[in-house]
Formats: C-alpha cells, sequence, structure tokens
C-alpha cells in the first residue's frame, strides 16, 4: 500500500484543548485514527507526525522522498514563514495536499499568506478536521492517475 505521511506543524499537539471554538474539539489521535481508517478504506498506508520544530519537519519530508508516495501537511504557523518547508517540498516528488483546520482567509492578513502553497497540488481550508480526510482521498485519486 502506498504510504501517505500526514505532517503537523507547532502547536497541533495541543488540538482539542487549544482555542477549541477556532480547531474543534477534536484531538491529533482522533485525527490519526480517522485518518488510518479511511486510508485503509482507499488502500493507503497513513502515518501521522507533528511536531512543533521547524527542522524536524524538514527532516521528515526528506526522508519521505525514499518512503513515501504522497504527504497531507498542515503546518501550522509555519505555513507563513518557512522556506525551509517549501523548499523540501520542492524536493518531495510525490503529490502534496495542504490543510488548515480553520478557514484563514477570515483570519489575520498574515494568515492569507502560504509558503506551502506555492508546492502544493491542493489546499484544503476551513472545513476542520475533516479537511484530512478530504485530502487523502484527493492525494487517493492522484496516486491513482
Amino acid at each position: 500500500m502506498p504510504l501517505v505521511l500526514i505532517l503537523n506543524g507547532p502547536n497541533l499537539n495541543l488540538l482539542g484543548k487549544r482555542q477549541p471554538e477556532i480547531y474543534g474539539r477534536e484531538t491529533l489521535a482522533d485525527v490519526e485514527r480517522d485518518c488510518a481508517a479511511l486510508g485503509q478504506d482507499l488502500g493507503l498506508q497513513t502515518r501521522l507526525l507533528q511536531s512543533n520544530h521547524e527542522g524536524q519537519i524538514v527532516d521528515w519530508i526528506h526522508e519521505a522522498r525514499e518512503t513515501a508516495q504522497g504527504i497531507v501537511i498542515n503546518p501550522g504557523a509555519l505555513t507563513h514563514t518557512s522556506v525551509a518547508i517549501l523548499d523540501a517540498l520542492h524536493a518531495f516528488e510525490g503529490p502534496v495536499i495542504e490543510v488548515h483546520i480553520s478557514n484563514v482567509h477570515k483570519r489575520e492578513s498574515f494568515r492569507h499568506h502560504s509558503y506551502v502553497s506555492l508546492r502544493a497540488d491542493g489546499i484544503i481550508v476551513g472545513c476542520g478536521t475533516q479537511g484530512y480526510q478530504l485530502a487523502l482521498r484527493r492525494l487517493a485519486t492522484l496516486l491513482t492517475a
């Protein structure tokens, strides 16, 4: 089964606890469980990772070049600042789907710019944690095309 990495950036370890009025009450463990179940239905193996450290995320993207066929990424606040993550994603040859739980376009203006979007094959915003499942469905389509 093709491997899809689901990468999460800073503060997403607090999902369900931090600002639930914006991000909802589901936890990252809930996201991981739901993605694993859907992944199996779609014929994908999923591996969810989270780090509060930019370099760790870059390292995982580098490793994905040898191990994964696709990436779902929610870089959190690094979306708006990390050229390093963008450069790492440019070195990854498989499809990349960018996910944001909240609608970043309804929030502060600095959140309207995404470096990751310059590489993403699709972007899902404002669909809550269901956005991860939508991203997996799109990746499954891209990987079988």
